[in-house]
């Protein structure tokens, strides 16, 4: 089917079923009150239904302290919240880019479903994705308010006059302060100015998550009536990493630990593997090495990290005084991961582990204390989730499935891997034990996470694991929708006449930018 033809179905099926719900409900109460004058007017019942506290991280891989990923990683907010419900330690993007991974994880739709692969476009600047019921929209049309502050859908998206995603929005994510010149020099792939790092004696207020925490905290300082859905975006540990001194104090240069690489660890991967990262404005290790900032990004990251963090524990702490986090769901979620050395390269844009695997966590009302699950779990699925545990009606045309099994019982099971997508045709399958990554051009990787879990060897050309290969193949989506190409921002095409990155032609024999 055509993506016109199956979001046709999907929407008017969804929106049938709703308007069928809402005037049977209207004619029982019309009889209701036609058949006895005296009965009390019935309100809505409303305490029962559990409030929903979304909390977004842009770009934080698994350094988290509940899920190992760094010695050194202090989080102790993170981990309280993971203490205190139900953890994911296999959870995955369905994207390794901001705009795509949000968009699935806001409309309950794979890119490749969807055809948003870049930083652009906006669903709502797109015909035939303009309607689209995006998961704040499904809560208000089902009798929630819905707050939002930070960055939840990618950029200014969601936010603009004729945006209504949200009925109360707060302020955006952000750089608020940056240093008179970049603190790491001039850096390849266009000297971004967001691509710096380092300490110049920032204070918490000088920070945009202070802000956006702020604001978070005021609403549920007011106790609003419930039922509510508060989002609340962070936009650290993305670049610029900026955060305050007392940060970077818990992480001296001199004892940083840095992630596990391995020298000319691309030689055994695919030409394609490149593509998806062709020329962006996050270095590749090789300089970082060469400028001695390889320690210091580490440690910013790391800072970045915990000040979040931090803020992240104020809106919790928020939640706890204000009496109502018995009867509120809370979700945290990070769009994708992030290389930091690893493959390398930094920055994201790639099907391994570093860049798809996320910290995905549910907590409060009905969750189970305490469980953690390591079934292969996506993003994707975060959208029913919800719709259930606030007893929702179900919105039959997502593509994800609900977790409540595992809130109930983590030691269920599921016959689903996680996939994600990066750009047009390239797709990941991750199990509890195996990753399988197929390129558009066809190229494949292969990798044994039992007894590879940095992902350094690909078994591909192995032939006693073609087998292997070919079952996690039969996984890999159907529907593959072309791009949108808008800006050409990271957004990758096969055309006849060859490869494009963001407009321009990749030859076969081009040197890759940044390798030389």
């Amino acid at each position: 089917m055509k993506w016109s033809k199956v979001q046709s179905t999907r929407f008017q099926k969804s929106n049938t079923g709703i308007i069928g719900r809402v005037l049977l409900v209207a004619w029982m109460l019309f009889f209701l009150f036609q058949s006895c004058e005296e009965a009390p007017k019935k309100e809505v019942e409303t305490e029962t239904q559990p409030n929903v506290l979304f909390i977004a991280v842009d770009d934080l891989n698994d350094w988290v302290g509940c899920l190992q990923g760094h010695p050194q990683v202090q989080t102790p907010n993170i981990d309280r919240l993971a203490t205190s419900g139900t953890l994911f330690t296999n959870a995955h993007t369905q994207s390794p880019i901001c705009n795509p991974s949000r968009t699935s994880v806001l409309t309950g739709y794979r890119p490749s479903t969807t055809g948003i692969y870049g930083l652009s476009p906006w669903i709502r600047e797109v015909p035939e994705l303009k309607d689209l019921v995006t998961l704040p929209q499904y809560f208000s049309t089902n009798g929630y308010k819905t707050y939002s502050t930070g960055k939840i859908f990618h950029g200014g998206y969601g936010r603009g006059k004729q945006d209504t995603e949200f009925d109360s929005l707060g302020p955006s994510s952000g750089v608020k302060k940056q240093p008179p010149r970049k603190l790491a020099g001039e850096t390849p792939g266009g000297n971004n100015p967001w691509v710096d790092w380092g300490d110049f004696g920032l204070k918490d207020e000088d920070v945009q998550d202070w802000e956006v925490a702020n604001w978070a905290v005021d609403v549920l300082e007011s106790r609003p009536e419930g039922p509510y859905f508060l989002g609340v975006g962070f936009f650290l540990p993305h670049v610029p990493l900026y955060a305050p001194t007392k940060e970077f104090e818990k992480y001296p240069k001199d004892s940083i630990q840095m992630p596990p690489m391995l020298a000319d660890d691309r030689e055994d991967t695919p030409r394609a593997s490149w593509y998806n990262h062709w020329d962006v404005p996050e270095p590749r290790w090789k300089w970082f090495q060469e400028k001695d900032q390889d320690t210091l990004f580490v440690q910013a990251y790391l800072a970045a990290i915990s000040f979040m963090d931090r803020q992240l524990g104020r809106v919790l702490d928020a939640l706890e005084e204000n009496g109502q986090a018995e009867n509120t769901i809370i979700v945290l979620w990070s769009d994708h991961g992030f290389h930091l050395g690893e493959k390398e390269i930094s920055g994201k844009n790639t099907l391994w582990e570093r860049s798809t695997r996320v910290p995905l966590i549910f907590a409060g009302k009905g969750i189970g204390v305490g469980q953690k699950t390591n079934e292969p779990v996506e993003l994707l699925d975060i959208y029913p989730t919800l719709n259930e545990l606030c007893g929702m009606p179900e919105k039959e045309d997502l593509e994800g499935h609900s977790l409540v099994p595992f809130l109930k019982d983590a030691k269920a099971t599921r016959p689903w891997p996680a996939i994600t997508t990066n750009n047009w045709n390239n797709h990941a399958v991750r199990t509890k034990e195996w990753r399988y990554i197929r390129y558009a051009d066809g190229s494949e990787e292969l990798y044994d996470l039992r007894k590879d879990p940095n992902e350094w060897t690909n078994l591909i050309g192995r032939p006693e694991y073609r087998s292997k290969a070919d079952s996690l193949a039969a996984w890999l989506p159907k529907e593959n929708r072309l791009p949108y190409t808008g800006d050409f921002q990271r957004v990758l095409e096969y055309r006849d006449e060859g490869i494009f990155w963001q407009g321009k032609p990749i030859g076969s024999s081009d040197p890759i930018p940044g390798m030389d």
